[in-house]
């Protein structure tokens, strides 16, 4: 089953449109990274699919439900993290686990606990005392313990070293990932990510600009670096976007023919904050 189909989302504020015909579709098995500048309209397009935030047009269906309409039955098999801090500052971690244990029958307190105690997190301390990268830890593991088949995350490395940055991406990978489960994550750090999303999400002004697996990512797109005697001939097949490095002159291409390209260059696959870049600048 299609986990999330989102078809011609659009949502204003004012003037503004936060999502302007907005596509997406996450199946089982999946990591999606929905990845756009700051107001782009990417935590609109999360709140929607969690019911959280009404549409003012197109269409959307989580686990085949209406989010809206049936928002019980979607948290039952959804899970979400988001980038502000959302869990009680005044409890104490205890007392929350019995909390979550006794509102979320699916929530498996023995496994919420043995993940936290791979942790300096102790079950007496209060939530507000915790640091940003404990406080994530925390959220994780009551995540892990819920046993969700989509897991959505809202920048939830932001404000975290590189340290707990890896760990919890690790985390998610070895504890939390299945065939049959799948993963939705927005964040600027893309560079840290792009080695294990397999879906590849771009948006811009609330529009989806690229929708590919990453797989068709590395067999459509190419990256030339070429001298300036080589540059004017580059320039004549179109590239996405060019700019001067150390090296030479770089050039991004969409499906040139990579025979060619090696004719003028050192041809390999753009990264994907290298991509992102260009296609956001081909775009505007």
């Amino acid at each position: 089953m299609t986990l999330v189909q989102a078809q011609g989302l659009s949502k204003r504020f004012g003037d503004v449109r936060a999502l302007d015909g907005f596509d997406l579709t996450v199946e089982p098995g999946q990591i999606v990274g929905l990845i756009g500048p700051n107001g782009s309209g990417k935590t609109t397009a999360l709140k929607a699919i969690l019911g959280l935030s009404r549409l003012d047009g197109g269409t959307i269906q989580a686990f085949g439900l209406d989010p809206f309409k049936h928002r019980p039955d979607l948290m039952r098999r959804t899970a979400y993290i988001a980038d502000t801090g959302i869990l009680p500052r005044w409890m104490r971690i205890r007392d929350l686990l019995a909390f979550v244990a006794s509102v979320n029958p699916a929530f498996d307190r023995n496994r919420a606990e043995a993940a936290l105690a791979n942790t300096e997190i102790r079950p007496g301390k209060k939530v507000g005392t915790l640091s940003k990268g404990m406080t994530v830890q925390l959220h994780l593991a009551i995540v892990l313990a819920v046993n969700a088949e989509l897991l959505v995350l809202d920048e939830p490395t932001l404000g975290l070293d590189i340290l707990y940055r890896q760990r919890f991406y690790d985390a998610l990978l070895n504890d939390y990932f299945t065939e049959q489960r799948a993963i939705l994550v927005t964040t600027h750090e893309v560079r840290e990510i792009e080695h294990i999303l397999t879906q590849v999400v771009f948006i811009d002004r609330g529009r989806t600009r690229l929708h590919l697996g990453t797989e068709e990512l590395a067999a459509s797109f190419a990256k030339v670096v070429a001298n300036a005697e080589r540059s004017d001939a580059l320039r004549a097949m179109n590239p996405l976007a060019e700019r001067r490095s150390l090296r030479g002159q770089e050039f991004i291409f969409q499906g040139a023919n990579r025979q060619a390209l090696a004719e003028c260059g050192e041809v390999s696959t753009p990264s994907l904050p290298e991509l992102f870049t260009a296609v956001m600048e081909e775009r505007r």
